[in-house]
């Protein structure tokens, strides 16, 4: 019997992944807005759950598979307890959060039906960009941030609002707006939420397409 299902198995038998044990990772990873998996476990570790609580989780992880099924452990190690939990709590809510992005950035580039780029680490540390679509000579800025529903939605407008300055720059020296598009789950399937930002995103293409 393969390790993996022996720890996810016991994992969700007793319970160590769910919400009272490990936080809302889900929600807690929208308010982060990680840019690396380090950026989500720094706000993991400080604001939802600490290293050692994780680490008493994989202990525990241990102790129960050792005790209560110890007939189908003989290959566990306590060292595989802590890695399955740090990569569950941290790994894995990373991967899914990236998925969500590409998911959302492949349905915009399909409406658009306009290449969409990842933006160089320099333009999200000066101008707050994560992606970017190249019009000729000039650029248009995109940030997709996926939500946690609508009552998160206020919280964007006021980063969005802080960041203002920044996306002028950009505009000053790329030609193009920054856009927001913000992503939320409909039952499994992710969506873009305000669809009214294409015709605009549209109409910016169009214009600088009229540019010299």
């Amino acid at each position: 019997m393969a390790k993996e299902w022996i720890l996810n198995s016991a994992t969700n038998r007793f319970q160590l992944n769910f919400k009272r044990n490990v936080g809302a990772v889900s929600e807690e990873i929208r308010k982060c807005s990680p840019k690396t998996i380090d950026d989500w476990q720094g706000y993991y570790f400080t604001n939802v759950r600490s290293r050692e609580h994780i680490e008493d989780l994989g202990r525990k992880l241990y102790v129960k598979i050792t005790e209560v099924i110890a007939s189908e452990v003989e290959d566990i190690t306590e060292e595989d307890c802590l890695q399955y939990m740090f990569n569950l709590v941290i790994g894995r809510t990373f991967d899914g959060y990236m998925t969500e992005i590409k998911t959302i950035y492949g349905q915009l580039q399909q409406l658009l039906d306009y290449k969409i780029e990842p933006a160089p680490d320099k333009w999200d540390r000066l101008y707050n960009v994560d992606f970017f679509i190249k019009i000729e000579d000039k650029y248009i800025g995109l940030q997709i941030k996926p939500v946690s529903g609508v009552s998160h939605i206020p919280e964007i407008y006021k980063e969005r609002n802080n960041q203002l300055a920044t996306h002028k720059k950009f505009t000053e020296e790329f030609g193009g707006k920054v856009f927001y598009i913000y992503s939320i789950k409909d039952g499994e399937k992710k969506k873009i939420h305000n669809k009214e930002m294409i015709p605009e995103i549209q109409a910016e293409i169009k214009r600088l397409l009229k540019k010299d």
